[in-house]
């Protein structure tokens, strides 16, 4: 339906149409998403504000045509009124209002749901997001709703370890749904890697979805709206940490906090990951920082006998295959896994990191070579302590090489997924020393 009024600058009459309107608001959020295809990274700081400046002057326009597009479908001039008012990351309450009357309006606007359900997930109200999302879908399958309530089911509160498993689970197939119906998006490329690592740190540890994940991550990538997202390359970094690829997840960070100058997350999670590095060397190279005669009398103790049923016994190795093990020095190890082989020796330290995960340590063979230790899945307050024997089968080495343009970190790691095959002084470990580990991606983009 056309309409007649004034063109902008107010200078003869024109007609405008409802369509027009609605690309005024597209242009916008073209704007907002390849603002980087035509600016310079250097004008991240600006972002906000000429989106900002963008999202008002497109208001304006829609508040001077408001009358003849009222009068034409007031249902979509409220939308479109609020979707633009929506724009910025920020809760904008007459957004909100805006979206709510168009529903009212026309309660099967399948748009004006998800986009309300966007409102109020800024707004944190998590509930009311889920029921737009919903609702949505219930009208028709999309894969903005779909991506969205993916989001939603894995920050929604949980009353048992069970339910928070099923909102996983159902998360992650919600992604896969939007995916499916379109694998060019990377927006929903980005959500499904971050479904991926919820399951990975939720409901199983095996690496094979931590690399699906990042699968997902490089799809999202080949996205110019996604790539320029700076949550993209926050959560990435996260799963870059617990693969251990420390450069990459330093990489992501820096690109994350160039994306977004203001945004102080990745500024503080590069800080901290720069001081686990350091820790963790200054404690390899100073053997856990232990006094002369304590250490010295640890070394002595070290007796091949407490490898437990590692010592003279098999392991079911990673292939599946009963095998005998090989007890070799620690400077034996060879990078990347070391199969039929098992490595011993006592903890000489343990190491803080600001995420619990993993639980690191430092252990001397009795030739006194140290190396660090990474377990992933110990239970909240399970681990080793110092003056423990360590028994490690089949470990996988890391030649850990971080260079900064302020520092260099350089030592041995050994990484173990699981402390279930871990012997510590003489015994396996027990199932009860096994637990999910917790984790944040950001929250607000996902």
């Amino acid at each position: 339906m056309k309409m007649t009024s004034m063109d902008e600058n107010n200078c003869a009459p024109k007609e405008v149409s409802i369509e027009a309107l609605s690309d005024k608001v597209k242009q916008l959020f073209t704007f907002r998403d390849h603002y980087f295809e035509n600016h310079s990274i250097d004008d991240a700081s600006r972002k906000n504000k000429d989106v900002t400046d963008k999202m008002k002057e497109t208001v304006n326009i829609l508040e001077r045509l408001k009358d003849p597009a009222s009068k034409a479908n007031k249902a979509m001039y409220c939308y479109l009124r609020g979707r633009a008012l929506n724009v910025t990351p920020q809760f904008n309450a007459e957004a909100e209002e805006m979206l709510s009357k168009a529903l009212k309006l026309d309660p099967k606007f399948v748009d004006a749901w998800n986009e309300l359900g966007e409102c109020y997930w800024k707004k944190d109200d998590i509930t009311a997001a889920k029921n737009c999302f919903t609702t949505a879908l219930s009208h028709k399958k999309n894969k903005i709703s779909l991506r969205n309530l993916s989001m939603v089911l894995r920050q929604e509160p949980s009353k048992t370890p069970q339910e928070r498993i099923k909102n996983i689970e159902e998360g992650l197939n919600k992604a896969r749904e939007a995916v499916q119906l379109d694998p060019n998006d990377g927006q929903s490329w980005a959500i499904l890697g971050n479904s991926y690592l919820s399951s990975y740190f939720t409901i199983s540890q095996n690496p094979k979805i931590l690399k699906q994940c990042m699968s997902a991550y490089f799809q999202a990538e080949k996205d110019i709206t996604a790539s320029s997202s700076p949550e993209l390359h926050y959560n990435k970094a996260i799963a870059y940490k617990y693969e251990e690829e420390y450069n990459l997840a330093l990489e992501s960070l820096s690109k994350a906090q160039s994306l977004e100058p203001t945004w102080d997350d990745p500024r503080l999670k590069e800080r901290q990951l720069l001081k686990y590095l350091e820790n963790v060397q200054d404690l390899v190279k100073h053997k856990g920082k232990l006094k002369g005669k304590k250490y010295s009398q640890l070394v002595q103790s070290i007796d091949e006998k407490q490898l437990g049923p590692y010592y003279g016994g098999s392991y079911t190795s990673s292939k599946g295959e009963s095998i005998e093990l090989e007890c070799i020095p620690f400077n034996n190890l060879q990078e990347g896994l070391n199969e039929n082989k098992v490595i011993f020796g006592k903890v000489v330290c343990s190491i803080q990191d600001e995420d619990a995960v993993p639980f690191t340590f430092c252990m001397v063979d009795k030739v006194e070579t140290c190396i660090a230790v990474t377990v992933y899945n110990f239970a909240k307050g399970k681990g080793v302590i110092i003056g423990d024997s360590v028994a490690i089968p089949e470990p996988y080495l890391t030649k850990v090489s971080v260079e900064t343009k302020d520092a260099k970190y350089f030592y041995n790691s050994v990484r173990v997924n699981s402390p279930l095959v871990l012997v510590v002084n003489g015994k396996k470990m027990g199932i009860n020393q096994q637990a999910s580990a917790q984790l944040s991606t950001y929250k607000k983009k996902d």
